[in-house]
């Protein structure tokens, strides 16, 4: 092997220099306490940009007992919001010096095992478990083993702390929106019932309309699938009702898409005869559809940035006491209202 094919050591660097491999380490390490002149510490630095000297990262970590690495476990990697949350985690790993290792599960609960398992094997510093949509869930026992952070999600026995959206706030700011811009018949069409979001919402809907004085109408709130099918045909429900809404808040951005369909047939205009708004801010609906759609954006990158955050303050034990964190949703306003 010859010297431009061998990996440069930390031995290869203090030999060109003439310098003891304790010196060139000290340098490579930031040793406050280290007396070591600059312009040997400069020309440490040139040398190792000269032959390309790189740590060893496995030595690195067994001297330190840390290995720099979180892991990531979420069910669908690709969607839209598993994408934010992993972007907002790897920024702020990547500032903070950690490397994060992502494991899809696509729901399947005996990959979510093995990737608890092979994480600890590589004996990450904490692991980050997130879901696409907010909701209970059940980890792996050996969740306990390492720091964990929930993120978007829940556990029953509150053992693991958690960042999940205010979705109260957000149902509040939605609605609240619409009745500063003079609609007092503003109707909600929810998410199912019996999810985390679809309760948050409609109760900041709810709480909304009572501190502007204005009643809930029950023939205002109706719930549907959340997709854009769902969004139409409750619309249009709501549309046909002998006094309908001016306004309407949709549960998430893919069923204002459809209440775009039910109120543009009717040979409505948006927002000058009935506004909207929506869930979510998925740039791909809410920033092309016309007019643009004024939505309530899921905070998913701020929630995997904060739960790095929490993770790294806490590296080397479990955490006191868990905590719950609920991160605001802030409205972004377009063009539908």
């Amino acid at each position: 092997m010859t010297r431009e094919t061998a990996r440069v050591t930390m031995g290869d660097v203090a030999s060109q220099l003439g310098l003891s491999r304790t010196t060139v380490s000290f340098v490579l390490s930031g040793r406050p306490d280290a007396n070591i002149p600059q312009p040997t510490r400069d020309r440490v630095w040139d040398a190792v940009r000269e032959l390309g000297y790189r740590p060893n990262a496995a030595a690195t970590s067994l001297a330190s007992r840390r290995t720099n690495l979180i892991g990531l476990v979420t069910e669908i990697a690709t969607s839209p919001f598993a994408g934010e949350i992993i972007a907002g985690a790897q920024a702020r790993a990547w500032n903070k010096g950690k490397l994060l290792l992502i494991v899809s599960s696509e729901g399947d609960t005996d990959i979510e095992d093995a990737a608890f398992e092979m994480m600890l094997e590589r004996q990450v510093e904490g692991i980050l478990y997130a879901t696409t949509w907010h909701r209970e869930v059940q980890l792996p026992a050996s969740a306990h083993e390492v720091p964990t952070v929930l993120v978007n999600c829940f556990d029953a026995r509150g053992d693991y702390p958690s960042f999940v959206p205010d979705e109260v706030e957000g149902g509040r700011l939605a609605t609240e929106h619409l009745i500063a811009a003079g609609h007092r018949r503003v109707a909600f069409i929810n998410l199912d019932q019996d999810i985390p979001a679809a309760i948050g919402r409609r109760a900041g809907y709810e709480r909304a309309l009572e501190e502007a004085g204005v009643e809930v109408d029950p023939t205002l709130v109706v719930s549907g699938h959340a997709t854009a099918d769902g969004g139409y045909d409750r619309a249009r429900e709501l549309l046909n009702l002998p006094h309908p809404p001016t306004a309407i808040f949709c549960g998430n951005d893919r069923m204002a898409m459809g209440a775009y369909d039910a109120v543009k047939e009717r040979g409505m205009r948006i927002p000058q005869d009935v506004a909207l708004v929506g869930f979510d801010n998925q740039e791909i609906i809410a920033g092309y559809l016309r007019p643009k759609l004024t939505t309530v954006a899921l905070p998913f990158q701020e929630m995997g940035a904060r739960a790095v955050d929490l993770l790294t303050a806490n590296p080397t034990a479990t955490f006191p006491s868990p905590v719950g964190v609920q991160i605001a949703c802030p409205l972004v306003q377009r063009a539908s209202v």
